[in-house]
């Protein structure tokens, strides 16, 4: 086994390009300044990261999270965990707002 191994991660920015695709953009930008160590490329809507086998997802998370708030948008979008047989990593939602009226 190698010493530098490697986990692959995507980040599935679909909801989040329907509101402006430049958003894809810069939060492939953000992930590459904050995160140096990662190797990041951009697939269409999806975002595929080659990070070391020892960083956490959650430092993942914790990333699109910061994104989310300086641009304005963590009212709006969220991060939730994407584990299908063939993905692992993040599919960045838009927030349900429920609207309760009382009469």
């Amino acid at each position: 086994m190698s010493e530098a191994s490697t986990k692959p991660i995507v980040i599935n920015a679909k909801e989040l390009s329907f509101k402006s695709d430049q958003l894809v953009e810069d939060l492939e930008r953000f992930l590459i300044e904050a995160l140096p160590q990662l190797k990041v490329s951009r697939n269409g809507v999806e975002i595929d990261i080659e990070m070391p086998e020892k960083l956490s997802k959650k430092a993942i998370k914790l990333r699109i999270k910061k994104f989310l708030y300086k641009k304005g948008l963590d009212n709006d979008f969220r991060p939730i965990s994407l584990k299908t047989a063939d993905k692992n990593g993040y599919i960045v939602k838009e927030k349900r707002i429920l609207e309760l009226s009382y009469y």
